[in-house]
């Protein structure tokens, strides 16, 4: 309710849908318009065939309609706003010209008057009030049925099977807008919130890509300066700055290969793997039932296994790397191992990279720029794993990601 809440929480209204005629089909208005148009011809013939209304007071029946329809009309209106007082009041007016009517002798129309009144109370009212609306108009209904009692129960068992019939009609269709509207409140809620996880998603793909990678170049251009400032050799500072050019190169392709990733407009993980693999004449070997991988797995997979090798190539010069990509149920699983750098000690190709748990460096350490530190932390946002570390004379990185 909006205005009468303190006349008690007994006195429940329909709801809002339920007193609007939104959602109702259009046969169905034509049919209510039919039939009140109906309902009103017969009121004023009613009332003429009475005899009651001869010469000059015969201009008394359309009036008393039409302050009927006017007072109907108001009725709807302060219904909707939930109004009591001045919707009964509005239904007493109609019931007050019943009465005018019954007892200038035209009792059709008085007990035509006096039903609209019944079923409008039982349609919009709360509960309580209609069956005592329709309970105070039944005397009318004894008064003016000629059968006595028993038409004037069967009039209001009429009225009070119609009346409901209507209301429960109308809830039903203001239910069914009102889970329309949750329904819809519930996919708006749930776009927002994907929408929001695409952002952070994209946010985190142009960090992996950018971030250690610019600082890098930061790095290296700096130690340029203080070289030039510092007077040193022509060699040492072109090889900072070409150091530098290497990794912005690097970082624009990796920025193009993430944006076509987030398009989706990306090569299946296998044939990136062998292309990628291809530059180290590494060794690429997949088992599984192959299927489409979600984006985030398969940017996971990529990432590591580009992580992995730019290692090897850094730390284990002349390893031989193999990777095995695995289509397990529910996940799939990347694993890259090396042979080990040539002439070097076991593990060598983590000492500096990958591993770098053994010297303290930490798995961010790497040359790339995403650094396996950051993509053990995408897997675990994944629900999934990734341990890297030395196993016999080289050095592996395994990655398990549901998918």
């Amino acid at each position: 309710m909006n205005g009468d809440k303190s006349t008690g929480r007994w006195l429940v209204w329909p709801v809002p849908e339920a007193l609007t005629r939104v959602g109702v089909p259009r046969g169905r208005l034509v049919i209510d318009g039919v039939m009140f148009t109906a309902v009103s011809g017969w009121t004023v013939v009613s009332a003429y065939v009475s005899g009651v209304f001869a010469d000059w007071y015969g201009v008394l029946p359309p009036l008393g309609l039409g302050l009927a329809v006017a007072a109907l009309c108001g009725y709807h209106r302060t219904t909707l706003a939930n109004r009591l007082l001045p919707s009964v009041g509005l239904l007493g007016a109609v019931a007050g010209l019943g009465l005018a009517a019954h007892l200038a002798g035209a009792h059709v129309s008085a007990t035509l008057l006096w039903i609209v009144a019944s079923i409008a109370a039982m349609q919009r009212l709360p509960m309580p009030v209609a069956l005592a609306t329709v309970l105070l108009l039944s005397g009318g209904f004894v008064d003016a049925d000629e059968t006595g009692i028993v038409g004037a129960a069967v009039t209001t068992a009429a009225v009070l099977l119609t009346g409901y019939t209507v209301r429960l009609d109308a809830e039903a269709r203001g239910a069914g807008f009102r889970l329309l509207a949750q329904e819809r409140f519930a996919r708006e809620a749930e776009a927002a919130s994907a929408a929001l996880a695409e952002r952070a998603r994209i946010a985190r793909e142009i960090h992996d890509v950018l971030a250690h990678s610019l600082s890098a170049q930061m790095v290296h251009l700096e130690a340029a300066r203080l070289q030039i400032e510092a007077g040193a050799e022509r060699e040492t500072i072109l090889e900072r700055v070409v150091a530098a050019r290497s990794m912005a190169r690097e970082g624009l392709a990796e920025t193009r290969q993430a944006l076509s990733a987030l398009r989706g407009d990306m090569v299946p993980v296998e044939d990136y793997l062998r292309e990628l693999a291809r530059e180290d004449r590494a060794e690429v070997r997949v088992i599984g039932a192959r299927r489409q991988l979600p984006a985030e797995a398969s940017q996971a997979v990529r990432r590591v296994a580009q992580e992995a090798l730019t290692n090897v190539r850094k730390h284990a010069p002349g390893a031989r790397a193999r990777l095995l990509l695995a289509y397990e149920t529910g996940e799939v699983a990347l694993e890259i191992r090396d042979s080990g750098a040539v002439g070097g000690p076991p593990g060598a190709a983590g000492l500096d990279g990958v591993s770098g748990v053994v010297e303290g460096a930490g798995l961010g350490a790497s040359g790339s720029g995403y650094g396996l530190l950051g993509m053990r932390e995408r897997a675990e946002l994944l629900g999934g794993s990734l341990d890297a570390g030395p196993e016999g004379d080289g050095f592996a990185v395994r990655l398990r990601v549901p998918a």
